[in-house]
């Protein structure tokens, strides 16, 4: 088999790997929300405000929300039509890595770059659990692509084309889309003391041009808070939401003006970076701290036909948003593709070279340490954690397993040993997670079973109200409805269904003694898993019962 060959099959592996995460429901926290905003934007038509079940909603850009109720209009209410222009996105991002590598290196290391990226577990998550940061990646990426095309070439069309995406990046998670290029930019042109690219007059067109793509999102938040200033969002009273959008949402985090503080350690990133970043995560951290040492071996200065781009863009983002007040893991996702490049780059420079043969080794003896334990964990879930798991998905896991550590005590074939473990373990133990064990944890979400019940017997769904139970953004979704909340008993009559916690039925009966209950089941948080849940001994004590009751005198 031919080296194209074998990588473009592994490339097929790893989509087709994160187009089976399309059939997995939506976990019931920010990707469910999003989506039911999404489904209600598609059923009012209002596209220059954003809410959610009807509140005012300011936090996100609109963008994510636009092309995911255009999806859903398209072809309706699922899942995977919420994810499609993301997962578009992502085929964005990797496109862009690829082209952008062939700018500065060779068409291996370009090659290893679209793997790398596409084979993180990140990568993977995010083509389901579809947030703003998953859009955001791709146009991040495509403008740092054109703007080094820009830079090398003077063509317009990748000027141009580059602000567009610094704009769409805009529209999809802030100024964070301009902070990344720019910074990345910057420091590549200060270590090439190439000081004109600073002072450049085409730079006022591409503001013209962002400025252009961001009118109907400023006109909406202009016409929704700054129109009618006083508006409680978190508690706090919105006077604008322009400035919250171009300012608190983004600088507010450093300046404290934002309300949200939590993770806010240095290396808190960092930490998740060691899961989300795998198999790669150890041989980038090895690169970058060749490519820093190289760089002080240069005495800081960076030849004409260099990059730093990569290494100096990763840092600095990571410095910046490692200093925010509040911070969430999948906030360094948009320079991922940046640490793909860094680490195809030290896989060119480790694997493919007669250099680094003792580093080669011990990360040989560590990744298949790490890749054995991923594997173990794997069996573990599918053997113990689920008791229905079918016959067939135990083999499979264990033949997986088996052949991995064939791989690992006795495969000499024509591709660097560790390369061969990274992509088999990430892609083998996903395959097992997204085929038997997400599909049956998500089965324990408030929203997709009660939707599901809700949508097979054709209940009347403006008779249907949530009562004294935990929010579920996936219930509005999967059941195509915005579901009223009753607070209040006093607001409670006959014919009302209620979804509520089966806590609540014996008082329900005091008032409505001829109340029926029409579904029993039981969820759990599993954005939040813990070993007790996973435990199927102790599960039941972990999850909170709920019924569907129909209430009547």
């Amino acid at each position: 088999m031919s080296r194209n060959l074998f990588i473009y099959s592994l490339l097929a592996a790893c989509l087709i790997c994160v187009i089976g995460m399309l059939g997995i429901p939506l976990i019931d926290i920010d990707a469910a929300q999003y989506a039911s905003m999404s489904r209600e934007m598609a059923s009012t038509g209002n596209y220059l405000q954003l809410y959610d079940l009807g509140k005012d909603y300011l936090d996100k850009p609109p963008l994510l929300f636009w092309l995911s109720s255009i999806s859903i209009q398209l072809f309706g209410v699922h899942d995977w039509a919420y994810r499609l222009p993301s997962i578009l996105c992502l085929g964005l991002a990797l496109w862009s890595v690829y082209r952008f590598t062939l700018l500065y290196y060779n068409e291996l290391t370009a090659q290893f770059s679209v793997l790398v990226l596409a084979s993180s577990q990140a990568f993977i998550l995010m083509a389901h659990d579809v947030r703003c940061d998953t859009m955001l990646m791709g146009f991040v990426m495509f403008s740092i692509w054109q703007l080094a095309a820009w830079y090398q070439s003077n063509a317009w069309k990748h000027f141009v084309m580059a602000f567009i995406g610094i704009g769409l990046g805009m529209l999809t998670k802030g100024p964070i889309a301009i902070v990344v290029p720019g910074v990345s930019f910057a420091i590549h042109f200060l270590l090439q003391r190439n000081w004109k690219q600073f002072f450049r007059w085409e730079y006022i067109i591409g503001v013209l041009i962002v400025g252009i793509l961001l009118i109907p999102m400023s006109i909406g938040l202009y016409t929704q808070f700054d129109l009618q200033p006083g508006k409680i969002i978190h508690g706090v009273p919105i006077k604008s939401g322009l400035r919250f959008y171009y300012w608190t949402q983004s600088f507010g985090r450093y300046t404290g003006e934002n309300v949200f503080n939590e993770m806010n350690h240095f290396t808190f990133l960092l930490e998740n970076m060691l899961w989300s970043f795998l198999p790669w995560i150890f041989i980038f951290l090895i690169t970058l701290v060749l490519s820093i040492k190289d760089l002080i071996k240069s005495k800081f200065k960076l030849q004409i036909h260099e990059e730093f781009i990569t290494v100096g863009g990763f840092i600095l983002t990571y410095c910046m948003l490692a200093r925010s007040q509040a911070q969430l893991p999948h906030y360094i996702f948009v320079v991922l593709p940046l640490a793909a490049i860094v680490t195809a780059k030290g896989l060119h420079q480790i694997y493919f070279s007669e250099r680094f043969l003792k580093l080669k080794k011990v990360a040989l003896y560590f990744h298949g340490f790490i890749f054995t334990l991923l594997w173990a964990a794997a069996n573990m879930i599918v053997l113990f954690v689920f008791t229905d798991m079918p016959v067939y998905v135990k083999i499979v896991a264990i033949i997986g397993t088996v052949y991995f550590l064939y791989l690992l005590f006795f495969y000499k074939g024509q591709a660097p040993k560790f390369i061969s473990l990274a992509l088999y373990t990430i892609l083998g133990v996903n395959f097992i997670l997204n085929t038997s064990f997400y599909p049956r944890l998500l089965k324990y979400e408030l929203g997709v079973s009660a939707a599901a019940f809700i949508n097979q017997n054709k209940l009347p769904k403006n008779s249907v109200y949530l009562y004294e139970i935990d929010e579920s953004r996936a219930l509005h979704f999967y059941g195509n409805h915005s579901f009223e909340r009753l607070f209040d008993s006093s607001l409670l009559t006959p014919g009302q269904i209620l979804i509520t916690k089966a806590s609540s039925f014996t008082k329900l009966q005091q008032q409505f003694p001829g109340s029926t209950i029409l579904h029993k089941n039981a969820y759990f948080g599993v954005s939040m898993l813990t070993l007790p849940f996973l435990n199927p001994a102790t599960r039941d004590k972990e999850v909170t019962p709920y019924i569907i009751v129909t209430l009547a005198k």
